[in-house]
């Protein structure tokens, strides 16, 4: 299926201060699957595959995402409470004496980790460091997509390229997230 994401401005390149660039104002991406199949000026690319494809529209800039280097500090040595605890738990990622005071079953952390990815994702990451110990941690990244670059390397936009990005509005705050070309996070 063909996306056409129309955005205020596509940021091409993140990480890497020398070749950042400028923002590319009235640009659009275009995913086939889960690859970007074209990356450009909107009108372009809608004249192109406009007919073919969903367009989705945010008031924001697309760029790569973002990544987080202390994935594994975020996902096993903290733990994500269930919306279900919120009264005992208060609904913040706990550490500490108030971790070590709870039971943490694998079962237990599996959940904490598919949460604190849900909360990852909905800042706009789209890549993220390990390694991850747990079994359970390091299976709930896996069916994430999240990929896990090695060490903070320059991500780009790039045609052919996976289609891992977040579009931020003029706040900072995310509007959506997308691995693999899949929506994983929206803000409604």
């Amino acid at each position: 299926m063909l996306t056409i994401h129309r955005v205020r401005a596509v940021r091409l390149v993140v990480d890497d201060p020398e070749h950042g660039g400028p923002d590319e104002a009235g640009y659009a991406v275009v995913v086939d699957g889960g690859r970007i199949a074209a990356v450009g000026p909107y009108d372009a690319l809608f004249a192109e595959y406009g007919a073919r494809a969903r367009v989705r529209e945010w008031d924001g800039v697309l760029t790569p995402g973002r990544y987080e280097p202390d994935g594994a500090a975020l996902l096993e040595a903290a733990y994500h409470p269930d919306p279900r605890e919120a009264d005992a738990l208060g609904s913040e990622p706990l550490t500490g004496e108030a971790l070590a005071a709870l039971d943490m079953t694998e079962t237990r952390w599996g959940g904490s980790a598919r949460r604190g990815l849900q909360r990852l994702m909905a800042t706009g990451t789209t890549a993220l460091t390990g390694p991850f110990h747990r079994p359970a941690v390091r299976t709930a990244v896996e069916r994430s997509g999240l990929p896990e670059p090695a060490g903070r390397v320059p991500r780009a936009l790039a045609v052919g390229g996976p289609a891992h990005f977040a579009v931020f509005a003029e706040d900072g705050s995310c509007l959506a997230t997308a691995l693999h070309g899949r929506l994983v996070f929206r803000r409604r």
